[in-house]
């Protein structure tokens, strides 16, 4: 039977008259990666900070580990670790210094402190610069110490915020054979945010999240397969005659963007060979792939998802500065 860990019902934060997270509702199970996807500005890390008893909601209400956000604060902070998006290590301590910090803060116990930093500092694979100071760390080194210190007190939930941002393809790679490490060895429930659709496919199911709302919701080949098969996209002599004769002939719903005409159809391999020597329209290139998460975002919310925005703090402070 699935246990649920994080449970969330109709929770709303509001700046002034900025909705950041409008009546979100979702369940995590235990043990799952669960994902938050969506561009920056979406309401992701408010909805975090929120879980995290970081940010105080305006209505609704949240569960995590059994714990009420508001009723029971010091249970759900015990409960869960948190890597934040931006850096929080003090750079002028030592990697074993940061973490007996952390676990003097967390009221960790000495006969235990000592053997947890070293099984930590172990796994992330920095045994051998425990004694260096954390400002001379790469950044995905950086990133490793951070897992690690939110491993250090045994939380039941992970929740790590864009954790791979700013971290060059090579390094993202290897933070994420690390979590799936940490979630095996540690038997974690680890809630994350991305804006990296490939990030979004280590997840065992996903929220798309836009304008403070989830948009969809459920694994990633799930959310693929509701495009309705395999996109084809084609550049015709004529674009609009194209899609005019895909919707009388073919009954497809093409739609025209970026000069080119998109489609989805079943077995699209299949369907090609015969398409193309019946098709009335001059075609000057044609192509089939299975749909990434990309094209699920763009379907559902009309837009592709933007790299960089403002955060959500950001756009309250806009809405609230006053208008000349």
């Amino acid at each position: 039977m699935d246990i649920n860990i994080v449970e969330v019902e109709k929770l709303s934060k509001k700046f002034g008259q900025f909705t950041a997270a409008d009546q979100v509702s979702f369940k995590v199970t235990k043990g799952e990666i669960f994902g938050f996807l969506g561009p920056n500005g979406a309401g992701k890390t408010t909805t975090i900070n929120m879980l995290c008893t970081l940010l105080r909601p305006s209505s609704g209400r949240a569960l995590v580990n059994g714990y009420d956000i508001l009723k029971h604060r010091n249970q759900v902070r015990s409960s869960i670790g948190l890597v934040f998006q931006d850096p929080t290590l003090d750079e002028y301590l030592t990697a074993e210094q940061n973490l007996r910090f952390h676990a003097y803060a967390y009221q960790v116990p000495r006969d235990i402190r000592e053997r947890r930093i070293d099984e930590l500092l172990e796994l992330v694979e920095l045994s051998d610069r425990r004694k260096s100071k954390v400002r001379t760390y790469s950044g995905g080194m950086k990133r490793r110490l951070e897992l690690a210190r939110g491993l250090l007190h045994r939380p039941q939930v992970l929740f790590l915020d864009e954790p791979t941002l700013g971290l060059d393809p090579q390094t993202r790679r290897r933070i994420w054979e690390y979590i799936h490490t940490l979630r095996q060895q540690e038997k974690l429930t680890i809630f994350l945010t991305t804006h990296y659709m490939d990030e979004a496919e280590n997840c065992d199911r996903i929220a798309i999240v836009d304008y403070g709302q989830i948009v969809a919701l459920d694994t990633p080949d799930k959310l693929k397969d509701t495009l309705g098969g395999d996109l084809v996209t084609l550049e015709a002599e004529d674009n609009e005659a194209a899609a005019l004769e895909l919707r009388e002939r073919y009954n497809l719903s093409p739609e025209i963007q970026n000069g080119v005409v998109t489609f989805c159809v079943s077995q699209g391999e299949r369907f090609l060979p015969g398409f193309v020597r019946g098709f009335r329209c001059r075609l000057f290139s044609i192509g089939v792939r299975r749909p990434t998460l990309d094209d699920v975002f763009l379907k559902l919310t009309g837009h592709a998802i933007r790299d960089q925005e403002m955060d959500s703090m950001e756009q309250m402070k806009a809405m609230m500065r006053p208008q000349r």
